[in-house]
């Protein structure tokens, strides 16, 4: 069979991936190992969270899907940091599991263009560094333009729990044992990355009067703009605590334990540790907070969210009953460990393409990634480059200041990752950018670009961006003057107007209630007032807050437009770095990442801005003159750059 994609796995990358080609007009066949295991939740029944849940709004305005599963499965939502400012908020939903994988699963069957092929891979078909195809386990040869390899924790996957090993990806599920030998015969370099999951707990079998309680938001906010409330039962989660007899327990097993024991050598996630790493790594913290939560309305088990282990089952026992609430816990299913296969990600370009191969491109925890949400919206780029790449037009490569997958995929090619990555807003040098209130604004216009943005995501986005918009003018425009009749109504709104100022400037005063003031103002300001009650609760937010830090998001955008030229410098890929001017060492670092812009060579760790300035003067000649021999005299002169 003949496909123009082919995409190698289900997963949240995968799924991404395949939906987005299809809906740009292409053949795509899904190969996954089980049909009913796509979009399946490997670990925590969860989505978004700090910067997790902007790269999921960004995947929504993208037209991808990760955000419409989510509210069609969410049963607790929650804005957290809401007490912070808007650049370090972030959306999470707690899902139903089981409904989130349905809810993928339906979206990618509305897709006319999408083929599942319930098997294994166990081959890439290629020749002459072009990638043709792939064969599957049985033998079966299909062949594509392109191949997005999508396989998460399932290359050469084994399993840990205390000191058994058993190869797979998922429990339950095989791992992809040969696959990885076609990525090293074209020249890969891959490592061995490791994750891990938590116990599983019966949920009959808990006291959730000894716990603390930890509701969501009073309302739920929604993930994607297509939706327009959330339809099912919230619920509630609770939070427990170790204490020192678990600490005890687990310090005495340690030489039982796969990460201490020296089974497992791989690299494991710094930002999401094992319980066995936080007691070791934090020993002076008497307690380590684990949240309580349901994997579903109707799912027996709970999911201990913190407490993530590769223990011997009678030490997870033990560890477990230690917790309050616990005492007389049963546990469902063994947390254990995951040992896979990565690839460098230094070695694909912005366009997540293996560098020097054609037609093959990487998403997800194959370039190193952890989470959900980092490898979705990498399958989503991955997608749509394929697309591009199909159909011979250029790549969609997201800038640092457009977008966290923006930043997210520069880290990965540009510094590449020792360590499972995971998405920060510390990442982002330009945070007040890329806040969820302008995400439609920046990116739904590229979707639309490439023809894969549906009818009614384009109509609902350029409402929100008319509504905002609209409202954001009017608070800069509209000027009040203290008079007496004004002053009077401003009390009302609990405001002591003293001087003339514009309703924009008044947002920025710490006593200034946006909700009050409308209200106040529906008869002396009624287009304004109007504007606001228009917009709902989180896009007046982000009205306010793009007013309130006005003068820093200016800033930032101007340091951004600096950034950007050297972004837009494009630097050819058949381009030889062995330049007058340039170190061994210099020379070693461009040509093993090939850099595609000046912006991302001079973010490579050790360039120095000489460096950087040596490139530059050869661009510019090179751009007015063709490919010229720089000077020692220009390369002395390019120092002060």
């Amino acid at each position: 069979m003949t496909y123009d994609v082919i995409v190698i796995g289900g997963g949240h990358a995968g799924a991404e991936a395949a939906r987005i080609c299809a809906r740009g007009g292409l053949r795509v066949a899904m190969v996954t190992m089980l049909r009913e295991a796509i979009g399946r939740m490997s670990c925590n029944p969860a989505i978004g969270g700090l910067a997790k849940g902007n790269l999921v709004k960004e995947i929504d305005a993208l037209g991808g899907l990760m955000g419409e599963a989510t509210d069609r499965a969410g049963i607790q939502f929650k804005v957290l940091n809401r007490s912070k400012g808007p650049a370090v908020q972030g959306p999470r939903a707690q899902c139903d599991r089981d409904l989130y994988a349905s809810a993928v699963q339906s979206l990618l069957a509305a897709e006319p263009n999408l083929t599942v092929v319930e098997s294994s891979v166990k081959a890439l078909l290629y020749g002459c560094r072009t990638v043709t195809g792939v064969r599957l386990t049985e033998g079966t040869d299909l062949f594509a333009r392109a191949v997005i390899v999508t396989t998460g924790t399932f290359l050469r996957a084994l399993m840990h729990s205390g000191e058994v090993k058993t190869p797979g990806g998922r429990f339950g599920e095989p791992s992809a044992e040969t696959l990885s030998d076609s990525l090293r015969a074209l020249g890969l370099h891959l490592g061995r990355l490791k994750t891990g999951t938590p116990p599983r707990i019966a949920r009959e079998t808990v006291d959730y009067s000894l716990m603390e309680e930890a509701p969501g938001d009073e309302s739920p906010r929604p993930f994607s703009i297509l939706t327009d409330r959330i339809e099912l039962p919230q619920i509630l989660c609770h939070l427990t605590y170790t204490s020192a007899p678990a600490h005890d327990l687990i310090r005495a097993n340690l030489h039982r334990a796969p990460m201490y024991s020296g089974q497992i050598a791989a690299t494991g996630p710094r930002y999401c540790p094992s319980i066995e790493d936080k007691v070791v790594r934090f020993a002076d913290k008497e307690r380590h907070p684990i949240f309580v939560e349901p994997e579903g309305l109707e799912h027996p088990w709970l999911y201990l969210n913190g407490i993530s282990t590769s223990l011997p089952p009678d030490v997870q026992d033990g560890v477990v009953r230690s917790l309050p609430g616990f005492a007389n816990a049963t546990i469902a299913r063994y947390g254990y460990a995951v040992e896979y296969d990565f690839v460098n990600p230094q070695q694909l370009e912005p366009s997540l393409k293996v560098r020097d191969v054609e037609g093959l491109f990487l998403a997800g925890q194959i370039n190193g990634t952890s989470g959900y949400e980092e490898a979705a919206a990498q399958g989503l780029l991955a997608g749509m480059n394929a697309l591009q790449f199909v159909k011979g037009q250029e790549p969609v490569v997201l800038r640092r200041e457009q977008a966290y997958a923006g930043v997210m995929i520069d880290d990965l090619v540009t510094l590449g990752t020792e360590e499972p990555y995971r998405m920060f807003t510390s990442r982002a040098e330009h945070r007040l950018l890329l806040g969820c209130d302008s995400v439609y604004e920046r990116l739904t216009p590229v979707a639309e670009g490439l023809g894969v943005l549906d009818p009614e995501r384009r109509r609902r986005a350029e409402g929100r961006v008319s509504r905002m918009r609209r409202a954001s003018d009017l608070a800069v425009r509209t000027t009040l003057t203290p008079d007496r009749e004004t002053r009077e109504w401003c009390v009302l709104a609990g405001l002591d107007l003293n001087a003339q100022t514009s309703v924009a400037r008044l947002l920025q005063r710490p006593d200034f209630d946006l909700d009050t003031f409308v209200t106040a103002a529906a008869g002396p300001l009624p287009d304004l007032a109007a504007a606001f009650v228009a917009m709902d609760e989180e896009e007046r937010e982000g009205v306010a807050s793009r007013l309130r830090y006005a003068g820093y998001i200016d800033r930032q955008q101007r340091e951004a437009a600096r950034a950007a030229t050297d972004d837009d410098a494009r630097i050819p890929a058949d381009m030889t770095f062995a330049l007058p001017g340039l170190s061994r060492e210099v020379v070693e670092k461009l040509t093993a990442i090939r850099p595609a812009s000046l912006g991302q060579a001079g973010r490579i760790p050790g360039m120095t801005p000489a460096a950087v300035g040596v490139l530059r003067m050869h661009l510019r000649r090179a751009r007015k003159n063709g490919e010229v021999r720089i000077s020692k005299e220009e390369v002395r002169s390019s120092s002060s750059f």
